[in-house]
């Protein structure tokens, strides 16, 4: 009989245990209020893809009904004020999505000690002393270096047809006999030459003949400026035209002149570009941003704190290139999954320097002061290291900090400033 007693005793402490740590789960679930400060909203890519990443990871932890927006928020004070208001409204934990928005959201975090801010694609969490704020990017020249492999397919196709030559189409070849290939650029950030590096690199692996004109819009979003550089690209002779601008401008304009005869490829960011451009279009690079969001939800959940600077590629999926369109050469997605497979097991690193050259020399050495710098006043704003980026025979990219930092303007690439 006590036998039996000890038995129901036990059991039911085990069901009251278990109670209580459902209860525990729940409970943390209940006080977690997320904010989000986005600098556009579901009608451009770059902060579309942010929502969806942000909406998909919240789903699946069962915190939809924990999220707080702010949508079309400005680089400016704006920033920092509906950072304040979501602390007012019992957010725990606030994203930004914008480079920009990285000043006013440690102003907001200096204040708020006990609220951790997030600014994504920022670069000083780790130097400006606030263990309340953090940075996060992903390894998205990766997925550009893909998005350039599909390009350079592209070209090869187009040259084994005829459809491409110096004779009927001298304009898109210059003078030593490489092809011409365009990219309109948001800004000269570290950010930006990092990716448009990484994406004429993916050509070249497969087109060794081939040379790049970057054409900048300073912003990054303007549907006319991003579609005007991406004809004057075009007009120069450009064939394809990559992007780190938000809108569908670039791609649109090449589609007009796609169906006007002009021969030339579009390759976008962020979205898949099928429905702007569809013929013209091959595909984008993106991020998944699920992959972090859902990281740093858990981190909440589970009462850790979150790394000051968080990046990942391939080996997390975070990264990657959306659908082959129809226009992709034969053989294409066999190529993708070859070089992705090689991205992912570490064989494979974008900037190799056995495959590129600084005024025609071979890079052996790279320092990069990661401090945060006054550009205007000529100082550093939060000190911080100077690190030996070449190790191992390539340049070693968003490792030292999550923002990128890969500054080298390579052979084969000119700016248009």
């Amino acid at each position: 009989m006590r036998k039996t007693l000890c038995l129901i005793l036990a059991a039911v402490m085990m069901l009251t245990l278990a109670g209580c740590g459902d209860s525990e789960g729940k409970d943390k679930a209940s006080d977690i209020k997320i904010g989000c400060v986005m600098l556009g909203d579901e009608t451009e890519g770059y902060t579309a893809a942010h929502i969806n990443g942000i909406k998909a990871a919240a789903e699946e932890l069962g915190l939809s009904d924990k999220l707080v927006w702010k949508y079309k928020v400005s680089e400016s004070s704006a920033c920092y004020d509906a950072a304040v208001d979501l602390v007012g409204q019992g957010c725990n934990i606030i994203f930004s999505n914008s480079y920009g928005h990285q000043t006013y959201m440690v102003q907001a975090a200096q204040e708020y000690p006990d609220v951790t801010f997030v600014a994504m694609t920022g670069d000083f969490a780790a130097i400006c002393g606030l263990s309340n704020f953090k940075n996060a990017f992903t390894h998205v020249y990766q997925s550009r270096y893909v998005s350039g492999v599909v390009a350079g397919m592209k070209l090869q196709e187009l040259i084994a047809d005829g459809v491409l030559t110096a004779e009927s189409q001298p304009a898109s070849f210059d003078g030593d006999g490489n092809v011409k290939i365009g990219y309109v650029g948001a800004y000269p950030y570290a950010e930006v030459v990092s990716g448009y590096t990484a994406f004429f690199l993916g050509v070249k692996s497969i087109v060794p003949q081939v040379v790049m004109e970057v054409e900048y819009t300073n912003s990054w979003f303007d549907i006319d400026k991003e579609g005007a550089a991406a004809e004057s690209l075009i007009a120069d002779g450009c064939v394809i035209i990559g992007q780190h601008a938000d809108s569908t401008g670039a791609p649109a304009a090449t589609q007009k002149l796609l169906d006007d005869g002009t021969v030339c490829y579009s390759v976008g960011y962020n979205i898949d570009m099928r429905e702007t451009a569809p013929t013209a279009a091959l595909t984008s690079a993106t991020n998944n941003w699920k992959v972090y969001y859902k990281h740093a939800m858990e981190c909440m959940l589970n009462g850790t704190e979150l790394e000051a600077d968080w990046a990942e590629g391939y080996n997390q999926d975070a990264v990657a290139v959306t659908a082959l369109s129809d226009s992709c050469a034969a053989g294409t997605a066999e190529k993708v999954a070859e070089v992705e497979a090689a991205l992912k097991n570490g064989t494979l690193h974008v900037f190799d320097t056995n495959t590129f050259t600084v005024g025609g020399e071979k890079v052996t050495t790279a320092e990069c002061d990661l401090s945060f710098m006054d550009w205007a006043a000529g100082k550093a704003i939060y000190q911080g290291e100077t690190v030996e980026a070449i190790k191992d025979g390539y340049f070693s990219e968003s490792t030292f900090r999550s923002a990128p930092y890969f500054l080298l303007h390579i052979d084969g690439i000119t700016e248009n400033n």
